[in-house]
C-alpha cells in the first residue's frame, strides 16, 4: 500500500485547520473592521478553542468537496496510465481558508480521451458534491433583509446556486438576501472553485477540456476568454484582471499529447460539453462584496 508523503499530510492538516478557523469565524458573525477585531477573535480562539467545533460543518464540507474533485483526478490518471501525485492542498489566510488543492503529473498523457477523463473527471466529482453541499445547506438557511447584512462580505450568486436559493427558499425579494448556512457557503465556493477550473484557457482543466475537443483551436479560444476577463475585470470585478494577468503568467497553450491521432470519442464529446456547460452555470460574474468598511 502506497505510503502518504508527509508534505501532503501536512498540508491536508493545515488547510483543515485554516478552513475551520474561518468557519468558525462566519459562525460567530464577528466583523474585522479593524486589528483588534482580528486580536480579539484570536484571544477567543485561545481562551476557549472548543468553540472551533462551530467550524466543523464548513469545514469538512470544503475538504471533502475539495478532496473529491482531486481524487476523481487522480484516479482518472492512475486508469490511464499516468503518473499523478496525490493532492497538495493550499492553506491560505483568506475568507476561504484556502486556495484550494491541485495534483501533479508527472509522465505524459497519451490520448484525447486521457485527457478528457482526467480533465473533465475532478470538476464533474466537485461539481456534485458542491450541488449535494448547496442543497442541505440551503434547506438550512434564511432569507433575511438585506439592510441586516450590509456591514458583511457578501458573496454573488452564479446562475445555478441562484436558482437553488429560490427553490429551496422560495421567491427572494429585491431587498432580501440569503444567509447562507455554512454547509451552504462551502457549497458555494465549491461551485466558484469548480467554475475557476473549468474556465477554457491554457491546463487550467477547462482548457484540458478545451484541447481534446478542439486541439490547437484552442489557443485561440484561450486568447479571446483572456480578453473578456480583462473586460469583466475593468467594467464588473477588479479580481478578474488579476485572474486574466495570471493566466497570461501560465501560458495559452496546452502541451501536446502522444497519439494525437486518436479521436476522441462520443461519450468523451458528451463529457466535455457537460463540463463546458458546468462552467456556464457556476461562474460568478461578481464573486466577492465588500461592504460596511
Amino acid at each position: 500500500m502506497r505510503r502518504i508523503p508527509k508534505i501532503h499530510l501536512v498540508l491536508f492538516v493545515i488547510t483543515f485547520l485554516t478552513t475551520l478557523v474561518v468557519g468558525t469565524w462566519h459562525a460567530m458573525n464577528i466583523k474585522f473592521k479593524s486589528f483588534d477585531d482580528f486580536v480579539n477573535f484570536a484571544n477567543i480562539l485561545l481562551k476557549d478553542p472548543v468553540e472551533l467545533y462551530k467550524g466543523l460543518p464548513f469545514s469538512l464540507t470544503l475538504m471533502v468537496i475539495l478532496l473529491c474533485h482531486e481524487l476523481a483526478h487522480y484516479v482518472a490518471s492512475k486508469k490511464h496510465g499516468v503518473e499523478a501525485t496525490l493532492p497538495y492542498f493550499l492553506p491560505a489566510p483568506t475568507v476561504f481558508g484556502t486556495l484550494g488543492a491541485f495534483i501533479k503529473m508527472k509522465s505524459p498523457i497519451t490520448t484525447k480521451n486521457a485527457l478528457m477523463d482526467i480533465g473533465a473527471s475532478g470538476p464533474i466529482a466537485g461539481f456534485l458534491m458542491s450541488f449535494a453541499a448547496c442543497a442541505i445547506g440551503l434547506s438550512l438557511s434564511k432569507v433575511v433583509p438585506i439592510a441586516k447584512v450590509t456591514d458583511e462580505i457578501v458573496f454573488g450568486p452564479s446562475l445555478l446556486f441562484y436558482w437553488m436559493a429560490n427553490f429551496f427558499l422560495g421567491s427572494i425579494p429585491p431587498d432580501y438576501g440569503v444567509s447562507m448556512n455554512p454547509i451552504a457557503f462551502a457549497g458555494w465556493i465549491g461551485f466558484f472553485v469548480t467554475s475557476l477550473n473549468l474556465i477554457p484557457v491554457g491546463q487550467l482543466d477547462g482548457g484540458h477540456i478545451a484541447y481534446a475537443l478542439l486541439g490547437e483551436r484552442h489557443v485561440m479560444i484561450s486568447k479571446i476568454l483572456i480578453g473578456v476577463l480583462i473586460l469583466m475585470g475593468i467594467l464588473v470585478y477588479e479580481g478578474w484582471i488579476v485572474w486574466a494577468v495570471l493566466l497570461i503568467i501560465l501560458g495559452f497553450r496546452h502541451p501536446p499529447i502522444v497519439y494525437s491521432d486518436i479521436p476522441l470519442d462520443g461519450k468523451r464529446k458528451i463529457m466535455g460539453w457537460l463540463a463546458l456547460a458546468i462552467f456556464a452555470v457556476t461562474f460568478t460574474p461578481i464573486p466577492v462584496i465588500v461592504t460596511g468598511f
